[in-house]
């Protein structure tokens, strides 16, 4: 049961909702903007109403996952860590997807919905951080590093497990690794501002 649904949570975080908005919409984002399957690309080349699409289905690929385990997975020793595996795997799912050949989003969509699970008061910090940040650097992709590098320290202040603080230190080192072309850009001063609709972080 314990491997079904880390397998199930790798599958559901893998279905590429953004691809599937833009073939909806008629367009296949991965040949435009960043060439990113995330929200922030499928809002740049389709508007803000699919961008938002991607997003919210971005954020319940993260969200349900954990949900569907919580409910399922009976209270005990394990309990904890089994639900955390299912959320790394749904944010794995997202980033190296097996239907698009491994090649996925940057998983800070997905993260959220993780997260908002387990600590929608660390979530509601980091969404003021990652606001704040990207309204004075111009940066999303600044804010979603900074957001997801702080977040651990978050879920030490509202009191969180020590599992699940390493848990949000694997899934935001995964999204630095994912990042890596942005933050080169970001140090040598290459990096597209959101402003200028080039920004490729989510």
């Amino acid at each position: 049961m314990n491997i079904f649904l880390l397998i199930a949570s790798y599958l559901i975080g893998a279905i590429p909702f953004g691809l599937l908005v833009g073939r909806w919409a008629g367009v296949d984002v991965r040949g435009g903007g960043s060439g990113n399957i995330g929200a922030t690309n499928v809002g740049r080349l389709l508007g803000k109403k699919y961008g938002a699409l991607t997003l919210i289905l971005d954020v319940l690929k993260g969200f349900v996952p954990i949900s569907l385990a919580a409910i399922v997975v009976p209270a005990g020793d394990t309990h904890e860590f089994i639900l955390l595996g299912c959320g790394i795997m749904a944010v794995v799912g997202h980033m190296f997807p097996v239907y698009l050949m491994f090649r996925g989003g940057k998983g800070v969509a997905t993260a959220l919905g993780v997260f908002l699970f387990l600590s929608p008061a660390a979530v509601v910090i980091s969404v003021v951080v990652f606001t704040g940040a990207v309204a004075l650097s111009g940066y999303v992709s600044a804010g979603s590093l900074l957001a997801s590098g702080l977040f651990p320290l978050w879920l030490m202040v509202v009191g969180k497990s020590w599992a699940t603080v390493a848990a949000a230190l694997l899934i935001a080192a995964l999204i630095w690794i994912k990042h890596r072309a942005n933050i080169g850009r970001l140090l040598n001063g290459t990096e597209q501002s959101w402003r200028q609709g080039k920004d490729n972080a989510i």
